[in-house]
């Protein structure tokens, strides 16, 4: 909220629904004192308003306070930390209508309860403190809490996909040159490759897009799908008509929580473009009947559809909940430096429920039994290896199929990845894919991370369970307070 006029009508609004808080008295009660209305009441209070000289006179007396006290932005100690929200982008940055939430709901919120809401917000500022939650983690949590309140579907963006997709004659496996074609001819661009290593960028800049220009320059590095899909992402922007924007194809120069959901629609545009729906429907159908599971069948029919499993992949979380009715599934996409064991998960997505693997912000280890990670980590130059496994969560009881594909990412330097898809086995999933009973699936335990892990003996531990063993303290703790309770009594 950067306007000053805003700033000042919401904090006197808090402040006066704070003193008659103080003098136990309703709107209804405030009205009958003062002779003000109490609908232009309410709106005060809402920030709606702001009172004239005369009537902030009358509402000190019947408040019992004095008039400087009112029109102050002094908040007391109370409201104080609520001060930082308010002046800040927060409800700029973060369009809550989204999510069905009203400003000046949430504001009223926070004067009805605020103690408890400043002690919330001062225990979400010491838990990004601790686990260095910049700005940027938090709204990259928000876009994926988006995704997942909606199954990670848009049905209006698959329409105009598919509109778009006939209307201009695009091949079910569209190549670079295909997307290009429309950039340059229908929407005007200029398209250029450029060697961004002279300008000192990264290997993680692989486009930069000017808009005064319409000129996207493309790094000289990329290989043709990495090209396709930024072409695609052009297009959805165009077609979506997506205003802000980022102008990277990283986030490297986003401004705004808007910029971030542009560059999600727009990316979901470019998987609908890339890999038709109904086309991928069906033939996942086909390959859920096999019996058996053959990872070079899988590989196949990747390659029908894109040579970048990371696009496939991620693909069939669009897919399966809607057209095969599983919804219990997570995605995730692990990235390994070259000459480094350290394991990071670049992106995650949950699915109905907050999956049993998740990324965390504390250097844990990822239980290196997992198979995507277990691929990974002993992954050949330039090999691709696609593989399955059934994964236990010994903790929690959940299984999951989980499918993965690792490979090395040709773009950056010696950084290679690995994508899973993990499907939770109940009487559902196990009716619809067959290939779940093969016995050419190895079904093995698994823990999340290696720190809260209660495998006993796991050959490749990488730390031992601290935060297991804390825990398991506690609760031995708990049991003697009550045996001695018992002892007494």
């Amino acid at each position: 909220m950067t306007h000053d006029g805003e700033f000042i009508k919401t904090v006197f609004g808090l402040k006066m629904k704070q003193f008659r808080q103080k003098r136990n008295i309703s709107l209804q009660e405030l009205s009958n004192q003062t002779g003000l209305s109490k609908s232009y009441l309410n709106e005060i209070e809402n920030g709606k308003k702001y009172p004239k000289h005369d009537k902030i006179a009358q509402l000190a007396t019947a408040l019992n306070c004095s008039y400087n006290d009112l029109v102050s932005t002094k908040l007391d100690k109370s409201l104080s930390p609520i001060v930082e929200i308010i002046q800040s982008d927060f409800f700029k940055e973060i369009p809550l209508d989204l999510f069905g939430i009203n400003k000046n709901n949430l504001i009223s919120i926070i004067s009805d309860a605020p103690k408890k809401v400043t002690a919330f917000v001062n225990t979400l500022i010491e838990i990004s403190k601790n686990y260095n939650l910049s700005k940027e983690r938090f709204y990259f949590a928000v876009v994926r809490s988006f995704q997942e309140l909606y199954d990670n579907y848009f049905p209006e963006i698959e329409e105009k996909a598919v509109a778009y997709s006939i209307e201009n004659q695009i091949p079910h496996k569209p190549n670079s040159s295909d997307l290009e074609k429309i950039l340059t001819e229908k929407l005007q661009y200029e398209i250029r490759n450029l060697d961004f290593k002279k300008y000192g960028a990264t290997g993680k800049l692989r486009s930069l897009f000017i808009p005064e220009k319409k000129l996207l320059l493309l790094n000289e590095l990329l290989d043709e799908d990495q090209k396709t899909f930024i072409f695609a992402k052009e297009i959805g922007y165009n077609v979506l008509n997506l205003n802000p924007r980022p102008n990277t194809y990283s986030w490297l120069d986003f401004t705004s929580f808007e910029e971030l959901l542009s560059n999600y629609y727009a990316s979901y545009f470019a998987g609908c473009l890339l890999i038709h729906k109904g086309i991928l429907t069906e033939k996942i159908s086909a390959f859920f009947k096999s019996h058996e599971w053959e990872p070079q069948n899988f590989e196949n029919l990747i390659e029908e559809f894109t040579n970048s499993p990371e696009t496939f992949y991620y693909r069939m979380t669009n897919i399966l909940p809607q057209e095969h009715g599983i919804k219990d599934l997570f995605y995730l996409c692990f990235t390994k430096k070259k000459n480094s064991d350290k394991l990071e998960i670049l992106k995650e997505l949950h699915l109905n429920q907050q999956q049993a693997p998740h990324a965390n912000a504390t250097n844990e280890h990822y239980c290196r039994r997992w198979i995507a990670v277990k691929n990974l980590m002993n992954l050949k130059e330039n090999e691709t290896v696609t593989d399955a496994q059934i994964s236990h969560y010994k903790d929690s009881g959940l299984t999951y199929l989980v499918l993965s594909t690792s490979q090395k990412n040709p773009f950056s330097d010696g950084t290679n990845r690995s994508y899973c898809l993990g499907i939770l086995l109940n009487s559902n999933s196990l009716k619809k894919i067959n290939f779940a009973k093969s016995d050419r699936i190895k079904t093995v335990n698994v823990g999340v991370t290696c720190e809260f892990c209660s495998i006993p003996n796991c050959e490749v531990r990488q730390a031992p369970p601290l935060r297991l063993e804390k825990d398991l303290f506690n609760e031995n703790m708990k049991k003697a307070i009550q045996m001695i309770k018992k002892e007494v009594m």
